[in-house]
């Protein structure tokens, strides 16, 4: 089975997301508000994911949607999942390293997902067994490859913030990895995924993340030949964390962070 179509409404639905994202970058009548676990949602965040809702509310009226404003709505087999700006704080502050994410998902698994961060000139997509791109539209792509380095020493690892591995007890086994690997840097949010799907970083991990966050990213990973899991060994993008790599290097994170390894005290 495949999924050209539902990843072709997911590019309509990022087309129009980029539209009023841009519009409101920048702006100084952004309206910023502090959702209940202290982080930052704009009036910009509520406009696009109430947009994409409208339009799948009438392109796919079976399918439920997860968003991350507003919730679940329905309880189809076929969820869409929909971060309306990952990288809120980034859009706030003028960063430019944000995106609109959108993802299809069939039961448990994430069968086309859509990355897009018009900001930065740049998109990445791709559905089950049809690869992942990178480019400004489908007639005019480049395809996405992980790398090949199989040694940690040699490997590149992202990351987006260290209290998360603080609060979970495993900032020194965090620490550890990161002296062990060639480079380190913070890119963070969905950069540090798609980056692995380029091959220009090796490793991404962060303990803490949801669905919505997870869900586009998880599929680019994957089809560009990457391995894509929660931090106890679980595929997918159900587990509140994430480990993305190029493959190679997987198992041996896990013995590192993951949460069946012992915390070094």
């Amino acid at each position: 089975m495949t999924y050209d179509d539902d990843l072709r409404l997911a590019h309509v639905l990022a087309d129009d997301a980029d539209a009023q994202t841009m519009a409101r970058f920048g702006s100084a009548e952004l309206q910023v508000d502090t959702k209940p676990d202290e982080t930052p949602v704009t009036d910009a965040d509520r406009d696009v994911e109430e947009l994409l809702r409208r339009t799948l509310e009438r392109s796919r009226p079976r399918d439920s949607v997860v968003g991350e404003e507003y919730g679940t709505s329905g309880n189809a087999p076929r969820r869409w999942v929909i971060d309306p700006i990952d990288g809120t704080k980034n859009y706030v502050r003028g960063v430019p390293v944000w995106a609109t994410l959108i993802a299809l998902m069939v039961e448990n698994e994430v069968v086309a997902g859509v990355v897009s961060a018009p900001a930065l000139s740049r998109r990445w997509w791709a559905a089950k067994d049809s690869g992942a791109f990178r480019g400004k539209s489908i007639a005019r792509a480049t395809r996405c490859q992980v790398s090949d380095v199989d040694h940690v020493s040699s490997a590149s690892f992202s990351y987006a913030s260290l209290s998360g591995w603080e609060e979970r007890g495993r900032l020194p086994d965090f620490l550890d990895l990161t002296r062990a690997c060639a480079r380190t840097r913070a890119y963070g949010d969905f950069w540090s995924y798609v980056m692995v799907a380029d091959g220009s970083v090796d490793i991404a991990a962060e303990p803490e993340l949801s669905l919505h966050d997870m869900a586009a990213v998880c599929v680019v990973v994957s089809e560009a030949g990457g391995t894509f899991t929660d931090l106890s060994g679980a595929p997918g993008p159900l587990g509140e964390g994430a480990l993305a790599t190029n493959g190679h290097l997987h198992d041996e994170i896990l013995r590192r962070v993951g949460d069946q390894s012992e915390p070094t005290t």
